[in-house]
């Protein structure tokens, strides 16, 4: 699994422009896959912790039941204002659920606040990540892929 920190490490200058977009608001946008297999969108919020981009989720969730069943997600950040001054960050890969308890040992020591009763933590492996940012009349797409460069393409 790709993680946080592999994105991190292949994509230094893409890397600290996405997680600034997901540290500059709470809420963000997940979509999992219901049973049947069409999408579902849910709030949340993430956090980074160590190498691990993570996401938590109160116990028996729709959300934590889809990543169970099937991880793979998409995220998209809060994109704040209309005028995405800062860009338009989506990640999208796969979510293991942390059910190790030194994981969630060490999960629970790195968040700002003790989660209250049972609750679901996974991690988000990495598939592709995309900035989306405006310049002047040009839409400016960054992309990464496990391996791959950073990709750029415009738009006018």
């Amino acid at each position: 699994m790709v993680t946080w920190q592999d994105f991190e490490q292949q994509a230094p200058d893409l890397a600290p422009a996405v997680r600034a977009r997901f540290e500059a608001h709470k809420h963000h946008v997940l979509a999992t896959l219901r049973k049947g297999g069409s999408p579902r969108v849910s709030g949340t919020e993430v956090q980074f912790i160590g190498a691990e981009l993570t996401v938590g989720s109160m116990f028996g969730a729709v959300k934590a039941v889809d990543l169970k069943r099937d991880g793979r997600y998409a995220l998209h950040s809060h994109p704040g204002d209309e005028t995405m001054v800062d860009g338009d960050a989506k990640i999208s890969g796969v979510a293991v659920e942390l059910t190790d308890e030194l994981e969630l040992a060490a999960y629970e020591s790195e968040l700002p606040q003790p989660q209250p009763g049972p609750y679901h933590a996974f991690r988000l492996g990495l598939t592709e990540v995309v900035l989306t940012t405006v310049d002047g009349d040009r839409l400016v797409i960054r992309s990464w892929r496990p391996g791959e460069e950073v990709r750029t393409t415009i738009r006018t």
